[in-house]
């Protein structure tokens, strides 16, 4: 008896694994749901959106966007960290509801034990930008200028806890200047701020169109490369301040437990479109360059990411109310 029910387990854990590659392989054989965990109409479903059409198009099976906003993207990750591992929900997300609400507030995942890194989908590269009536036209000009005026300068944010805000928070940390933070409900209500010269700094993609038009000044670039549409615009670290950039970046996730055959698969045809002209036009038409990285490498990028962050929150002394 005992001898028939041992013969008959192994018989089903060797079908089971038998049967895995074969699901890999066929992978996907129906649509494919990508939980965007803000709403409709944002900087993450804009970018999700173009990488929804070309893996559409890559694998022959829609892959569907479904945007479970709440919570500051909470709901939607903690929906990818519950599905089922089999390929068919997947997440685009920014890289805070991993690297920075963890470590702000107890969340019912954990970034890296129970969400699968599948590969790069944007980084933002957008900065500190200034208005013109402080008379600071440099990285290195704002900081002689806040530290013989300390607490006079203010900056704008879309809220305490935000990526904006800590971008500021590790400006203070590496420079030692004293400037004042001023949480807003959203970075369209700073910006309305800002541009009257009510406050000073501000750091958001939303300003860079008024930059453009010659109302606001860009001092640097947070991020590991210049901004293509601003190429005069040093980075941080190329104006002198290292390891002050918080960046902000978008990536395809997956829950615990998904085969690594299917993320390879959606990983290669990633770094394949990754390096397609067109397809780079239309990311930069919503302010998303992609880095063409491996499971690995993304892993390690969170991982350094959520290190970082981690410091400049206690650093700061950073609370969510």
């Amino acid at each position: 008896m005992h001898r028939r029910m041992l013969l008959a387990l192994l018989a089903g854990v060797t079908v089971s694994l038998a049967t895995q590659p074969v699901a890999a392989q066929e992978w996907p054989d129906r649509p494919v749901k990508v939980i965007v965990p803000y709403a409709a109409g944002g900087a993450t479903d804009a970018i999700a959106r173009p990488w929804a059409e070309v893996l559409s198009k890559a694998f022959g099976q829609q892959f569907v966007i479904e945007n479970r906003g709440g919570a500051s993207g909470m709901i939607g990750m903690e929906a990818t960290a519950k599905a089922a591992p089999d390929g068919y929900t997947l997440c685009m997300s920014p890289n805070a509801v991993l690297s920075v609400l963890p470590s702000l507030r107890k969340t019912p995942y954990d970034p890296l034990k129970d969400i699968i890194p599948i590969g790069h989908t944007g980084e933002v590269l957008n900065g500190h930008v200034i208005h013109p009536k402080l008379g600071v036209k440099t990285m290195a000009e704002l900081i002689e200028y806040a530290k013989k005026n300390p607490g006079k300068v203010t900056y704008g944010s879309s809220g305490n806890g935000t990526a904006n805000h800590l971008r500021l928070e590790a400006l203070k940390l590496r420079t030692g200047v004293d400037i004042l933070h001023v949480p807003y409900r959203g970075g369209a209500d700073a910006l309305n701020d800002l541009l009257p010269g009510n406050i000073h700094i501000q750091n958001e993609p939303v300003n860079l169109p008024h930059v453009k038009a010659g109302r606001l000044i860009l001092l640097a670039i947070n991020g590991s490369r210049r901004n293509p549409d601003f190429p005069d615009v040093p980075t941080l670290t190329e104006a002198g301040i290292k390891d002050a950039d918080v960046p902000i970046f978008f990536g395809f996730y997956g829950p615990k437990g998904l085969p690594d055959a299917i993320v390879q698969k959606i990983n290669a045809k990633m770094i394949e479109q990754s390096k397609d002209a067109e397809f780079l036009k239309k990311l930069w038409a919503v302010n998303a360059i992609p880095s063409p990285l491996t499971p690995p490498e993304m892993r390690k990028l969170l991982e350094d990411d959520i290190k970082s962050n981690l410091e400049i929150i206690k650093a700061a002394n950073i609370k969510l109310e």
